[in-house]
C-alpha cells in the first residue's frame, strides 16, 4: 500500500509542477503534495483506480433544483424536498443535484459565504446526509470565486488571517483588454485593505471575488472542501465556473493550461479517495473549447453538453433540424471514462455562447426576438470589439415552447414533450430540472423583486399550491409530470441508452430529426425519430436500418411495428422510439 502511497504522491508532484511551473513557491512541491494526501486521508491508504470506467449506467438520470424550490411553512426546505422526492421520484430518478446549499449573499447560492456549513433557511448537513442515503448526490463546488461578505474576505481586507491572501488583485493599468468573460461590470473592483489600495478581479459580479489559485493554499483550502463534502455523501462534484480559474493579465484567462491541470489534479485527488465519484465541469463557452475538458479521459468524467439547450430550441422554434444535425454528426463519441451531461433547462438561462459557430448572427437574432416575444428576457455580455451580445436567453421552457417564429400556437405540451424525449435518446446523462418536470411557467413575480432576469426560471412552489397545481385537470402540470416520467421509465430499462452506447445521426430531412443507439453489446438498437414541425409528417420505415428477421416495437406507444415497408405519420412533436425485441413492451 505504501508504494501506491509514493506513486500517488509522485503523480500530484508533477501535477503541481504543471500548475505552479511560473509562480515562486515558498513551499516545496513535495510538501505541498504530502499536505494534500494528509488533508485526503490518503497518507496511508489510496482507492485503487481503474482507468477508462464508466460510473454510469443507463439508469442514471439527475433531477436539478435548488433546496427551496419546494417549501412547507414550519418545515426544513431540505426535508421538503426529500419528502417530494421521495413521494415523487423514487425509483424513476436517481440521482439528484442540489444547488448552492450554503449560505450565500447574492446570485441564488453562487456567492458562497461559508462552504463548510448548510444554509440553516435550508437545513442540516444531516438533511443534506438523508437525502444522500437515497439518491446519488451532486454538489458544486464553486470554485472560481466566493462572497465579498465572506470571512476569507474580510480577512483580506484586514490583511491578517486565513483568506488575507486568498484573492486576485491587478492593476487598472495591466493590459486586460482580452480577458473574456459573461459579464458587462468593471472587471476590478476597488477595495481598501489594511495594506492599502487593492483592485480585486471579479469575474462575475463584485459581490463575486475570484481566488488567486497561484497561491497553493488556496489548493489545499478547497481539497479541505473537497474532503468534506465527500463525507458528507457527495458523489458527483459540479466544477462552476472552471474554466476562469488561472488568471494572467495580457491574455484572455480563460481555460488557460493550469486550469486544465487544476482539474485533473483534483480529478486525482478525489478518485483515489472514492474510485466511484465524479467531476463534471461546467464550462459555458463555445463547443470546441468545452470538449477539451474531457482531457484524455484523466481530467472532467462528464461535460455540460451546453450546446444543445440552444440548438435544440432553435430546432423546435424554426421546424428545422439543419443545424442540430450538423452539430450532432461532428461531436466526438465519448470514451469510456467520459460522458456527456445532458439537458434542456436548469437554473440558469439558455446560453448563446455555445452556439456562437453553429449557429449563423441571424439564427440567433431570431432566436432573441422570438422567445422575447414569449415573455423572455435577455442577458447581455460585452464583446471583444465593445459590442453589447447577447449572452443568454432567461425563459421557463415551458413557456419557451408556446410557439414557433411565427408565433403562438396550440402545440405548446407537443413542443415541449418533443424536446425532452429528443435529450433523453442522446448519448450521455440526462439532467432534468424540477422546473421542467413540473412545467412551471415564467415567475414575473420574483422577477420583479429580484430584477435579476434568471429568476424568472426559478420558481418557488409552496407545497400545497404544487399539490393543488397537479390535481388540477384544466392546467398541464400533472400531465407534463406523468410524461415525462413515463418517458424515463422506458430509458431506464434500455441498453442501447447506456450513456456511451453507439449514437449515429440519421439523414431524414429538415423536420425529422433522428439518430440511432446501439447498446453497448450490439444485442439492441433503437432509432429514435422525432417530428420538429408543426404539421404530420411520413417516416418511411424503408429509411431505417431494421433488420428483417427481428421484431420491432415502438416503445413510446408500445404497439408492434409488423410491416418494415410501411410508411408511418407522425404527429407534431410526437416522438417514435423504435427498438428490436429484446425488451418488449415496457409498462
Amino acid at each position: 500500500m505504501q508504494e501506491q502511497v509514493n506513486q500517488l504522491k509522485n503523480k500530484l508532484i508533477q501535477q503541481l509542477s504543471t500548475i505552479y511551473q511560473d509562480v515562486p513557491m515558498a513551499q516545496s512541491l513535495d510538501e505541498i503534495a504530502q499536505e494534500l494526501l494528509n488533508i485526503m486521508r490518503l497518507s496511508s491508504e489510496v482507492a485503487a483506480v481503474k482507468p477508462f470506467t464508466n460510473h454510469w449506467s443507463e439508469k442514471d438520470i439527475i433531477l436539478i433544483t435548488y433546496g427551496d424550490s419546494i417549501i412547507k411553512d414550519s418545515h426544513p426546505p431540505l426535508q421538503t424536498l426529500k419528502h417530494f422526492l421521495d413521494r415523487t421520484i423514487e425509483n424513476t430518478i436517481n440521482s439528484v443535484h442540489i444547488l448552492p446549499f450554503f449560505p450565500y449573499s447574492s446570485d441564488d447560492g453562487f456567492s458562497v459565504i461559508d462552504y463548510s456549513s448548510v444554509n440553516e433557511s435550508l437545513g442540516t448537513w444531516r438533511d443534506i446526509e438523508e437525502i444522500s442515503k437515497n439518491y446519488h448526490l451532486m454538489s458544486d463546488l464553486v470554485i472560481n470565486h466566493c462572497s465579498s461578505r465572506s470571512a476569507w474576505f474580510d480577512n483580506f481586507v484586514k490583511s491578517k488571517g486565513q483568506g488575507s491572501d486568498y484573492f486576485f488583485t491587478a492593476l487598472p493599468d495591466e493590459n486586460l483588454s482580452a480577458v473574456v468573460r459573461p459579464r458587462t461590470s468593471p472587471l476590478l473592483k476597488e477595495v481598501a485593505t489594511a495594506n492599502g489600495k487593492k483592485f480585486v478581479w471579479c469575474t462575475f459580479s463584485h459581490d463575486q471575488v475570484d481566488f488567486d489559485f497561484r497561491n497553493p493554499e488556496v489548493l489545499k483550502a478547497f481539497t479541505s472542501i473537497i474532503r468534506q463534502y465527500l463525507d458528507m455523501g457527495v458523489k458527483i462534484f459540479r466544477l462552476d465556473a472552471i474554466a476562469f480559474l488561472w488568471k494572467v493579465a495580457g491574455t484572455k484567462s480563460i481555460n488557460l493550461p493550469q486550469t486544465h491541470e487544476v482539474v485533473r489534479l483534483l480529478r486525482t485527488l478525489i478518485e483515489s479517495a472514492e474510485p466511484d465519484a465524479v467531476i463534471i465541469t461546467e464550462t459555458n463557452i463555445p463547443n470546441t473549447q468545452n470538449l477539451t475538458y474531457f482531457g484524455n479521459a484523466n481530467e472532467a468524467h462528464g461535460i455540460y453538453n451546453f450546446s444543445l439547450p440552444p440548438l435544440l430550441l432553435n430546432t423546435l422554434l424554426t421546424g428545422n433540424c439543419l443545424y442540430l444535425k450538423r452539430w450532432l454528426m461532428s461531436m466526438p463519441p465519448s470514451q469510456d471514462g467520459t460522458m456527456y451531461f445532458n439537458f434542456v433547462a436548469s437554473h440558469d438561462g439558455i446560453g448563446l455562447r455555445p452556439a456562437e459557430g453553429l449557429l449563423s448572427e441571424s439564427e440567433l437574432d431570431n432566436l432573441v426576438v422570438t422567445v422575447e416575444n414569449f415573455g423572455g428576457k435577455i442577458s447581455w455580455r460585452t464583446a471583444d470589439n465593445g459590442e453589447q451580445k447577447a449572452y443568454e436567453i432567461n425563459i421557463s421552457l415551458y413557456d419557451a415552447m408556446q410557439g414557433t417564429v411565427n408565433g403562438k400556437d396550440e402545440w405548446n405540451f407537443e413542443r415541449f414533450i418533443c424536446a425532452h424525449a429528443i435529450m433523453f435518446a442522446l448519448e450521455g446523462i440526462p439532467g432534468l430540472y424540477i422546473h421542467s418536470l413540473l412545467g412551471t411557467q415564467n415567475d414575473y413575480k420574483k422577477l420583479a423583486n429580484t430584477h435579476h432576469n434568471r429568476s424568472i426560471n426559478r420558481h418557488r412552489w409552496q407545497e400545497e399550491a404544487l399539490a393543488e397545481a397537479l390535481a388540477d385537470k384544466n392546467l398541464h402540470h400533472a400531465k407534463v409530470l406523468a410524461t415525462l416520467k413515463s418517458l424515463l421509465n422506458i430509458r431506464i430499462k434500455q441498453p442501447a441508452f447506456h450513456p456511451n452506447a453507439t449514437q449515429f445521426t440519421l439523414h431524414l430531412g429538415l423536420q425529422l430529426f433522428g439518430f440511432w443507439r446501439q447498446s453497448q453489446d450490439k444485442k439492441q438498437s433503437i432509432f429514435c425519430v422525432s417530428n420538429i414541425s408543426a404539421q404530420a409528417i411520413e417516416l418511411p420505415l424503408s429509411e431505417l436500418n431494421l433488420i428483417i428477421t427481428e421484431s420491432w416495437h415502438e416503445l413510446i406507444s408500445k404497439k408492434e411495428i409488423t410491416d418494415l415497408t410501411q410508411n408511418i405519420v407522425l404527429t407534431p412533436y410526437q416522438t417514435v422510439w423504435l427498438s428490436n425485441d429484446i425488451n418488449p413492451l415496457v409498462p
